[in-house]
């Protein structure tokens, strides 16, 4: 409005007195300064006026009372302490540095909780302060490669700093970007915050020689996390005039010292952190007559059984698939990855050559916005110029400001000639070309592209102007330049931001059986599909009993996939009755899928959108109480089965359940008492049986098998060398169901000089020899093949399965927690021999 009111007065006037142009200039600055104010919002004690941030965002910038142009000045960045030269790749090795914290190589300021300078041997100091836009739970997510920490304090003091998420301690533990779930000390517990305070917040990273650099921390949203962005945070204090020796404003937190936290010095495995399914046993059953009539009978018939369907030899494994699982129980052998792995979908050499660059897009140089706060002031100094030439061409549209122009200083321009000439960053030019080419590929615009390939050109022009230079100089042929060539050392853009979407890797995966990868555990069950379908049956249950019961947590949901005619759930969920009584329900539903035709105007059906209807189905139900009997056949292994044995008792001592029968078939063993020995333990039930001749595995199996009576229990075929959960009677009834499915575990092998409270080794994804099955459904299909299987193992349990699938059972495969196969050579084992010494 002043602009236009001056232009209005100048074609009325032909001298213009000062005082007119000093009150439309003032008015001009009073506009630009209210719609700054507006632009960053602000909220009055109590009334919430304006938000900047987006709907969607979790966090939203502003102070209680209005911003002052001082705490304006500060929004939208965070202090970046850089310490160079360092190797290493745990936050432990950081601190090890003489110089951290007080005097890092570098201090700078970064826009957004997202950074990769793309440089080796490094480390970063992230802190300043974080603004929440309402009173809330958060949950917070820190990504990177290599270690990483995040601290927050419970206030705006740096001295009450709490650990909240991490990734590793060890130096082995690394992330791709975006990936937030890799390891389950990478994201927070929810953690209460208030509109009214602003928290200190405290980013700790470090970087070896290898891999992706990159650290970046997010908050929960609805099922997914996204990046904190500089809406959402303010420097602690601003360092830009502060020689580097001025040190005492840095803030020391319990964060700075060189330390272990309780929290890091629990499992070094995520698998073997407590889990409430390890001892869901413990929890009441709910009685099985409040789940009567809660949903609609419907027949189970699922459409990947292949019942008579002609098999060729072994040809059964294309027809087992996973199970999916919530929540996430970290069966992922993440301390088994090197940067190499089978996990994520690139190959080892794309990986080794480009990193996982191809998950960001980097963000360019924030220019636009270091020139918003001087625009004001141009467009005065632009408009007093004008009117002193009395010449102009008014355009406010991006500050064109037409025939009159403002000439850049040359001191700007020699500033700007030397920062091309630094402006090569990354490790090498390999890496930039190839991130030119991920951008595109990403679906950056060619802006992108442009600036990136002009920055290599302008990299490479600089250098030959620099010999052109000095081919042009005239020199006396007698003389010798004995001065030395300059050197340049790489510029490293340390507060170079990053986008990055939340990475699913799971999401990507399919579920069927990858033999080549050995370390990718369970399938993740989304939790939107998982929360659905519970909250809908405690709807029913509720609806049926009036309201008797409340959900406590969701401990545990199994989904079989079947896209065609609907899915197969097993819901685990903890509940409190009325009384206040904490029970168990393990129960099995279906979601049928069904189509309901449409018809539109020309009487023309069309197919709608599916519908899920939840419904009970008919006899696909497991039995709390089924004998579960534990068949092992041995010879002469004196000291694993004395371990078997004492691994038994354990079981039964930690969960009082005496409803399980370990069977022992010994093929005459010399070195042991088996039988004496069962009859001193403290195993509730056991059978044995005395074999002669050599070792068959198959014909033990069977031996034990014909030792059972009855035809509705379990048999579990077993091996010996078996580390089991505690919970392992229970989970084998809940996944067996009689005339439907058999359950095959998925056990991980120890490497040689591990043990099960280390859990190094692999999974054994091609192997079904453990596998629990019901007694009738065995005798159905023939039992063990001791005719083909008579002088050798190896393959009986492939040709069993094709047989179970062809009975039309189906196949429950999933990786069982805690469950481990013991190291052993086949050194003396079952009928091998020992050969003549040598001399």
């Amino acid at each position: 409005k002043a602009l236009t009111s001056m232009d209005m007065m100048l074609k009325g006037k032909a001298h213009i007195n000062i005082l007119d142009i000093v009150r439309f200039v003032w008015k001009g600055y009073l506009f630009f300064c209210i719609q700054l104010y507006f632009h960053f919002g602000f909220k009055r004690c109590g009334q919430m006026v304006m938000c900047p941030a987006p709907a969607n965002t979790m966090l939203c910038l502003y102070h209680c009372p209005p911003l002052s142009p001082l705490t304006l000045q500060f929004k939208g960045q965070a202090n970046l302490h850089v310490f160079e030269d360092w190797c290493g790749t745990s936050t432990a090795d950081l601190r090890k540095n003489l110089h951290y914290p007080l005097y890092p190589h570098s201090r700078t300021t970064v826009q957004k909780l997202a950074v990769s300078p793309q440089w080796t041997n490094y480390g970063l100091r992230i802190f300043g302060y974080l603004h929440p836009y309402t009173d809330g739970d958060f949950v917070f997510a820190v990504s990177s490669d290599d270690n990483s920490e995040l601290w927050l304090s419970t206030d705006q003091s740096p001295l009450n700093v709490q650990l909240l998420a991490w990734v590793g301690n060890t130096g082995t533990e690394w992330t791709a970007p975006g990936e937030f779930e890799k390891y389950a000390s990478q994201t927070s517990r929810p953690v209460r915050l208030s509109a009214q305070k602003r928290y200190f917040f405290e980013v700790i990273h470090k970087q070896n020689d290898r891999g992706t650099d990159h650290v970046e921390v997010a908050v929960s949203a609805p099922f997914r996390f996204t990046v904190i962005e500089s809406k959402h945070i303010s420097l602690y204090v601003d360092e830009s005039d502060l020689r580097m020796s001025y040190v005492t404003h840095i803030p020391q937190t319990a964060a700075s010292h060189e330390h272990t936290s309780s929290k890091q010095r629990r499992a070094a495995v995520d698998m073997l952190r407590e889990d409430p399914r390890d001892t869901l046993y413990q929890v009441h059953l709910i009685n099985s007559k409040f789940l009567q009539g809660i949903l609609p009978d419907c027949t189970y018939n699922p459409t990947y059984t292949i019942k008579d369907y002609p098999l060729l030899r072994y040809q059964g494994l294309q027809f087992v698939q996973l199970s999916y699982i919530y929540p996430n129980d970290y069966t992922r052998l993440t301390h088994m990855e090197g940067e190499n792995t089978c996990f994520y979908p690139e190959s080892s050499y794309y990986k080794k050559i480009y990193g996982f660059y191809r998950y960001m897009r980097f963000d360019r140089p924030e220019t636009h916005k270091k020139g918003n706060g001087d625009r004001g002031i141009l467009v005065f100094i632009f408009i007093s110029i004008c009117l002193h030439n009395q010449t102009m061409l008014f355009s406010t549209s991006d500050l064109a400001f037409g025939e009159c122009q403002i000439l850049p200083l040359q001191k700007d321009l020699d500033n700007h000639i030397n920062s091309d000439k630094m402006s090569t960053r990354g490790k090498t030019f390999k890496k930039e070309s190839y991130l030119r080419g991920e951008w595109d590929h990403a679906g950056e615009e060619d802006g992108d592209h442009n600036r990136t390939e002009s920055r290599g050109n302008a990299t490479r022009g600089d250098s030959d102007s620099m010999w052109e230079q000095q081919g042009d100089m005239a020199m006396d042929p007698d003389e010798e330049d004995l001065t030395p060539a300059p050197v340049f050392d790489t510029r490293v853009n340390w507060n170079q931001t990053f986008q990055v979407n939340h990475l699913d890797l799971q999401s990507r995966r399919s579920d069927w059986i990858d033999l080549s990868c050995n370390v990718s555990g369970n399938l993740l069950l989304n939790p939107s599909d998982a929360l659905t379908v519970v909250y809908a049956f405690m709807d029913r249950l509720n609806e049926k009993h009036k309201g008797r019961f409340t959900l406590v947590r969701v401990l545990n949901v199994v989904k079989r996939v079947d896209g065609y005619r609907g899915s197969r759930y097993l819901l685990e969920l903890e509940l409190k009755d009325a009384n206040g009584q904490l029970l168990r329900l393990t129960h099995y539903i279906y979601t049928l899928i069904r189509h309901n035709p449409l018809r539109n105007q020309d009487f023309i059906f069309e197919r709608s959108q599916p519908q899920l209807v939840l419904c009970n189905p008919v006899g696909f139900r497991w039995n709390p109480d089924a004998t579960v009997h534990f068949i092992v056949p041995v010879k002469n292994q004196a000291r694993w089965v004395q371990q078997l044995i004492t691994d038994m008792e354990e079981v039964f001592r930690e969960t009082g359940d005496s409803n399980f029968n370990l069977i022992i078939t010994d093929y005459g063993s010399t070195d042991m008492d088996v039988e004496q020995v069962l009859q001193k333990s403290s195993l509730p039930r056991y059978q044995y049986v005395k074999l002669s001749g050599n070792f068959e595995r198959s014909a033990g199996l069977q031996a034990g098998i014909d030792l059972i009576h009855d035809d509705h229990s379990i048999v579990f075929l077993c091996d010996l060398h078996i580390h089991f959960p505690s919970s392992i009677v229970d989970t084998i009834r809940k996944h067996c169901v009689e005339g439907y499915m058999a359950f095959a575990p998925i056990v991980l092998r120890l490497n040689c000089g591990s043990t099960p409270s280390d859990a190094r080794g692999y999974w054994e994804v091609n192997g079904f020899g453990l596998l629990g099955i019901y007694k009738s459904d065995l005798d159905a299909i023939g039992g063990m093949n001791t005719r083909e299987f008579r002088e050798r193992w190896g393959g009986e349990d492939w040709e069993l399965l094709d047989r179970i699938l062809q009975g039309g059972l189906e196949v429950e495969r999933i990786y069982l927690r805690n469950f481990f196969h013991h190291y052993h050579s086949k050194r003396g084992m079952w009928n091998r021999k020992m050969s003549a010494s040598q001399t």
